[in-house]
């Protein structure tokens, strides 16, 4: 489909290993996403950034890949006219924390430390790029999402919810216990905050038809995209997960790219022109 717009995920989506725009998953240099960008540029198609990362981080990535907006924090805060114009969700965050971030919510009611106890080994902070987090605790580990979600329901958390998404390479930096399942970060943050609640807002706020915009993703909470746009690429990488060929499958209007990474992130961009 020819797009209007295109919404992008950047990490192991439209940028690869470590976060580099010029290598392919196998870690080869390529030119290939850095041409289908110019490509869309000269489309005249706006990019928008869509990613956990912090407002700062998206927005300093969207002047460097010339983008007309991004989403930061898995959909907490929406900005455009180059960090100028913004709007934040809040989600399910309860009436009598209004005014506080859930991040100080969850650091007075004490969440995060009975999730660690709870989990020992298996979950951890994505250290060290949790600390300017506002809306959400960024973690990372080996846990059930479904399972954390049951738990805090139990403790009358249940306003939260735990996204996985992604995989993540094993560094020196972790203390995990071991284990040949890759870790995953993860974002504990209110419930009702997405990417694709964020987009249906923006899609709005241009005035743009959904069936005219596209999303390109990774993960599992790439996934909440799909009803706000017409079309959705997974790119290989995050198709190839354990489960994820499924959760695809049950997606009307997702399909995986060829390839991973930035050279998948390429084919959707030039299927979208």
């Amino acid at each position: 489909m020819a797009a209007r717009i295109v919404y992008t995920d950047l990490d192991g989506t439209m940028v690869g290993p470590r976060g580099s725009f010029w290598h392919t998953a196998g870690r080869d240099l390529t030119a290939d996403p850095a041409t289908a960008l110019l490509e869309l540029h000269r489309a005249a198609v706006p990019l928008v950034l869509v990613s956990g990362r912090t407002f700062e981080q998206v927005v300093e990535a969207a002047r460097i890949f010339a983008a007309d907006g991004a989403i930061a924090e898995l959909g907490a805060m929406l900005s455009w006219d180059g960090g100028r114009g913004t709007h934040r969700f809040t989600g399910e965050l309860p009436a009598e924390h209004a005014g506080r971030t859930p991040m100080e919510v969850m650091a007075s009611l004490g969440v995060l430390e009975e999730l660690f106890a709870a989990h020992p080994g298996r979950l951890e902070w994505h250290a060290p790029w949790h600390t300017t987090h506002d809306t959400d605790a960024l973690l990372r580990g080996r846990v059930d999402p479904v399972a954390v979600d049951a738990w805090l329901a139990e403790r009358g958390a249940g306003w939260l919810t735990l996204k996985d998404n992604g995989a993540l390479p094993v560094t020196s930096r972790m203390t995990l216990d071991p284990d040949p399942a890759p870790p995953r970060v993860y974002h504990l943050m209110p419930r009702g905050i997405s990417k694709g609640a964020a987009i249906a807002w923006d899609l709005e706020r241009r005035g743009i038809d959904p069936a005219d915009a596209v999303a390109i993703g990774d993960s599992v909470s790439d996934l909440e995209m799909a009803p706000a746009v017409g079309r959705l690429w997974i790119t290989a990488n995050g198709a190839a997960v354990d489960g994820m060929a499924d959760r695809i499958a049950a997606v009307p209007n997702a399909v995986a790219t060829d390839a991973p990474m930035g050279e998948g992130w390429a084919q959707a961009v030039r299927a979208s022109l």
